[in-house]
Parts: C-alpha cells; sequence; structure tokens
C-alpha cells in the first residue's frame, strides 16, 4: 500500500503523528488565550504573558519529563495511546546470530526491526528535542522579527539614534558628571554593540535556518507517508527511536511500573512521622496534579475554545448591521412641455431621430442621445433637451452598452 492511513499494526499512521505533533502548538494557543481572557480581570497575569515563551517551556519540561518517565512517550503521544522505543537492528551471520544496537538505516527490512525500552541518555535528549529546541526556535524567531521591525522603521524614518542618539546633556557643573560617567557608558555602548550585531547575525542566518529546518521535517513526512522510513522527523532518527503503538500489556506494564516508582520514592521519604506525613501528602497531590494534567489541560482547551465560540458568536450576533430592503427606484424624470419629445423607437436618438452612435448619457435626467448631438446642444444651451434641466458638458456620460 503506498499511503498507510489504516489503522493496522504497531506502525502510527501519519495523521495519528501528525496530530500528536500539533498538539503542543495548539495547546500553547489556547493557553495563551485563556490568560490573555483572565488577564482582563487580573492584570497582574500579564507578568506571565510577558514571559510566554518562558512559562510554556517550563510546563511543557515538567509535563515531558513526567510522561517520559513513566510512559516512555511525550506528552502528546500518550495521549494518542503512543509509545516511544529505541531501534535494534538484528544482524544475523552464518557462523552466529547476535543483535546489535545501532541507528536504522532507511532501507532496513521490516523483519529485522527490534523494539526495546528507551534508555536514560534517550529520555534526556527527547526532553531537549521536545522542550529545549523550540524553546530557543521561539527565541530566535522573536529577534528575528524585532530585528525586522527596527529594520523597516528605520528605512522609512531613519536611524533613532541619528535623531537623538547625538544630544549631550549636562549639569550644572559642566563637564564633570561626563567624565565621571565616561567609562560605565563606553562599557554599556559596547555592550549595545555587540548585541545589535549578534541580532543582526540572528536576523541574516535565521531565515535559512528556519526554511533548513522545515525542508528536512517535510521530507522526513513525505518519506515517512510514503512507508519509506519509519522515522517521522530528524529528531527521532538522530536518537534511533520510533514511535509504535502501544499494546494493553505495555498499558497495564505501565500503570504497575508507576506503582512501584511512586511506592520506592516514598520509601525514600526521611525524617519523624510527621515530616513524612506531610512529605507524602505532597507527593500524593504532585501525582495527582501530574495524573490528570493530560485531561485536564485537554478539557480546559476545549471548554475555552468553546467559550470563544460562544462568545464570538453573540458578538457577531450583536454588532451584525440591521439589514434593510433596498429602497425603491427614483421616477423617471418627466419630459417637459416646452422639451424634445421622445422618440417611439428607443433605439432613435431624440435630437436627430437617428439611431445612436456613440451613445451618451445626461447625468441629470439619464436619457441617451447621440455624444456629438447631445455635446453640442448642452453646450449652447446648458440644459438637458427633453426635461429641460440644467446640465453641462462635464455632466454627460459616455454608455459603452446601449439598449
Amino acid at each position: 500500500m503506498l499511503f498507510q492511513v489504516g489503522g493496522q499494526g504497531t506502525r502510527p499512521t501519519f495523521f495519528e503523528m501528525a496530530a500528536a505533533q500539533q498538539l503542543p502548538s495548539s495547546l500553547r494557543a489556547a493557553l495563551t488565550y485563556s490568560l490573555g481572557v483572565l488577564a482582563l480581570r487580573r492584570p497582574f497575569i500579564h507578568k506571565i504573558l510577558d514571559y510566554e515563551d518562558e512559562f510554556f517551556a517550563l510546563l511543557m519540561l515538567v509535563l515531558e519529563t513526567h510522561s517520559l518517565r513513566t510512559t516512555d512517550a511525550s506528552f502528546a503521544e500518550s495521549l494518542y495511546g503512543l509509545r516511544r522505543r529505541a531501534v535494534n537492528i538484528k544482524v544475523k551471520t552464518k557462523d552466529n546470530i547476535h543483535s546489535k544496537k545501532k541507528i536504522l538505516p532507511l532501507d532496513s527490512p521490516a523483519d529485522a526491526i527490534h523494539h526495546n525500552g528507551l534508555e536514560k541518555r534517550q529520555k534526556i535528549l527527547s526532553v531537549v528535542v521536545l522542550v529545549v529546541l523550540p524553546y530557543f526556535r521561539s527565541k530566535l524567531q522573536y529577534v528575528y522579527n524585532r530585528e525586522r521591525e527596527a529594520t523597516l522603521q528605520a528605512s522609512l524614518w531613519g536611524e533613532g539614534e541619528e535623531r537623538f542618539g547625538n544630544i549631550d546633556y549636562f549639569d550644572g557643573s559642566g563637564n564633570s558628571s561626563a567624565s565621571g560617567s565616561s567609562s560605565g557608558e563606553e562599557a554599556s555602548t559596547t555592550r549595545r554593540c555587540v548585541m545589535k550585531r549578534i541580532q543582526k547575525i540572528i536576523a541574516a542566518c535565521y531565515p535559512w535556518i528556519h526554511a533548513g529546518s522545515e525542508g528536512l521535517s517535510f521530507a522526513y513526512q513525505l518519506l515517512y507517508l510514503l512507508d519509506a522510513t519509519g522515522f517521522y522527523s530528524l529528531g527521532l532518527h538522530v536518537l534511533g527511536i520510533h514511535v509504535c503503538r502501544a499494546t494493553g500489556q505495555e498499558l497495564m506494564d505501565t500503570s504497575s511500573r508507576i506503582s512501584k516508582i511512586r511506592s520506592r520514592e516514598r520509601e525514600r521519604l526521611r525524617g519523624p512521622p510527621w515530616l513524612k506525613a506531610v512529605q507524602g501528602a505532597l507527593l500524593s497531590s504532585m501525582y495527582a496534579v501530574l495524573d490528570y494534567a493530560q485531561t485536564g489541560l485537554i478539557a480546559a482547551v476545549f471548554f475555552f475554545k468553546m467559550m470563544e465560540w460562544w462568545y464570538q458568536s453573540a458578538e457577531e450576533r450583536m454588532s451584525a448591521p440591521t439589514v434593510y430592503p433596498p429602497p425603491p427606484p427614483p421616477p423617471p424624470p418627466k419630459v417637459a412641455k416646452e422639451g424634445i419629445p421622445l422618440p417611439p423607437d428607443r433605439t432613435l436618438c431624440p435630437l436627430c431621430s437617428q439611431k445612436r452612435v456613440n451613445p451618451s448619457a445626461v447625468a441629470v435626467s439619464g436619457f441617451v442621445f447621440c455624444y456629438s448631438c447631445i455635446f453640442k446642444y448642452v453646450s449652447q444651451y446648458k440644459r438637458c433637451p427633453v426635461t429641460l434641466m440644467p446640465a453641462t458638458v462635464e455632466q454627460i456620460r459616455r454608455l459603452f452598452h446601449d439598449m
């Protein structure tokens, strides 16, 4: 089968992997919107929005670390029932059969693939790929956007430092204060120059880095869709990790492993009985928060998106303009008694009684004549020949479709 879109086997479909990859960005957008709504009533929440990247990176660091520690999967992958497995390749020879662990090449046969649990090094590197790299990418994107806006503003209004940076201010003691702070100003100036150079380097290199990462991501996703590789992304390929569907036995083993880990952590508690009780209560609270973090976050996202849709539709209903029926057309102009009568055939010019040539209308009345006839008449009499309403040659309109 060319495109793997079915749900058979342990290999996740392309749509499952895409949904798991898009979940963190959707979660961040929903949390940002939710905090923005709450900040309207609680202004102190704006401090969290000022450090949006750091707040979301810290949140994902806790969630991803806990998820990889307990389920061998990322936060989004565990939600879709997926698990990360280290790739082993079984190498067969004539003399012996042994297993060798290495990163799977793209053209390895499917029957030579074996999966094991993640090592500690792979879990740590997975956290780096899932949390640290997106954080640095968002900061680079922020620096790039700010530098681009500064460049655009400088091209429109000129450099701000050229307008305001050359003005020197002195106090009553003349140059004494300037000479006393010259060293500090030189250090700050050097620091600003270094930061500007770094920002310019980022602004010049970031588009190429972004294009390269997006191109590699697209290539891996296309190969995964065509069943040409088992790695959905470059990060999984470098770490030597396959994402597989979790079986029922694996889910049961995960539950028992979580229970053993937590029992060992409770046994490590030291101190008097009352301190152990307090520490046990804190551990139980932390476990409850982490256990219900997935369900709670997804429910919160759904709730706030529903509220957004509800209030947005209500605002649209309130702000929608009232649709009134179109007004009736004005009555046709009346023919003056002293004016030129209209011919019975509407295709004839009332002035020359011939078929109209270059039909043109007088804007004040709407009647149509030959352009040469009406131009001569209006130039001489300054009025419409039918209704005798005042008119000028500027009010003659050329018609390109004569009825």
